[in-house]
């Protein structure tokens, strides 16, 4: 009976091994991307023109791909072990399922249209609602079925632009259009900086109607509250951060290229540069084995705020460069 035991018990650490050995594999985050090589090598390979707008397309499909085609595929809803035993990775992939919904509905509604009465593109008027489903939907239909409809109508867009006989369907590289994506990302590194901030717990003074004397809100609010992320949820926004400025990191870069001359025009590349410097060192390797929460000058490190440093940065850089944006 004993040597039975022993030999269940042996299976079942053995098990656990292979599980973790996998989450590990599973875990590791995806390399950076060559965004302009990749989208000139996919023309080359397509046979299809390199157009104004071929980069930040091809580079939106990558990011999106990647969620699908990384080690373990995408695990936000899988229902099975190891995966739904795994937080990080998940947190990761929501991150940048954030950005990827943002920047499909500024192609959308911006990148493709020439003003606000033009008609919106066809196929990204049905790319766009496939990213929207649940990120955590795994019966019918599932996410990934889903995310991969959308990622197959971002080809197609790619594909018309591309073909100089199509002139319903249209990149353009304007200012504006820019400026109208770059205030969505200020809302989401701003909201992810609140949140990595919070670790420590903070008080805060409300300032939602602050700058408006007449203004309202729907329900009363403290002047103050104490504001603390929950200690479970210290890594899950973490890796949400890592997985949100990689994905943005790859988009500005796309961004730097399409709208080149827009940027020179506006002198402003070199800020643009700048927040790719900031977004870059968040990506640097995390050499502890958990996520640390130090207090903010203890003796253990804080590895939340130094995140919410590099964001903050990006952040700030981002709103010089929409005003610069803004300017004639």
């Amino acid at each position: 009976m004993s040597e039975h035991k022993g030999k269940i018990a042996s299976a079942l650490l053995i098990i656990l091994i292979i599980f973790y050995a996998v989450s590990v594999y599973w875990s590791s985050e995806p390399d950076r991307m060559d965004v302009v090589g990749k989208a000139k090598q996919e023309a080359q390979m397509r046979g299809e023109k390199f157009v104004t707008g071929y980069t930040t397309t091809t580079t939106l499909i990558n990011v999106a791909s990647t969620l699908l085609n990384k080690p373990g595929g995408y695990l936000s809803n899988d229902i099975m072990p190891p995966s739904v035993m795994m937080d990080n990775m998940p947190a990761w992939e929501y991150g940048v399922l954030e950005m990827t919904r943002d920047l499909v509905l500024s192609m959308r509604k911006d990148f493709s249209r020439s003003q606000s009465q033009s008609t919106e593109h066809e196929a990204l008027k049905k790319a766009q609602p496939q990213f929207n489903i649940s990120s955590e939907a795994w019966a019918w239909p599932s996410a990934e079925a889903e995310y991969q409809k959308g990622i197959d109508l971002l080809v197609v867009y790619r594909s018309q632009i591309a073909d100089q006989n199509d002139r319903d369907s249209q990149f353009y590289a304007r200012a504006d259009n820019l400026r109208g994506w770059l205030k969505e990302a200020e809302k989401r590194l701003g909201s992810l900086s609140q949140r990595l901030s919070a670790s420590v717990g903070q008080e805060r003074l409300n300032t939602d109607l602050a700058g408006d004397t007449a203004a309202h809100q729907a329900t009363y609010a403290p002047l103050q509250n104490q504001v603390k992320t929950s200690w479970w949820e210290i890594d899950d926004v973490f890796y949400e951060s890592r997985g949100a400025t990689w994905a943005l990191l790859h988009f500005l870069q796309a961004v730097e290229y399409d709208f080149a001359d827009v940027l020179e025009k506006k002198n402003a590349r070199v800020s643009l540069q700048q927040i790719i410097r900031e977004l870059e060192a968040t990506q640097e390797t995390v050499w502890s084995p958990m996520i640390l929460n130090g207090s903010g000058f203890g003796f253990v490190a804080n590895h939340s705020l130094v995140m919410a440093n590099y964001i903050s940065r990006a952040n700030a850089a981002l709103i010089e460069l929409s005003e610069l944006l803004a300017q004639g």
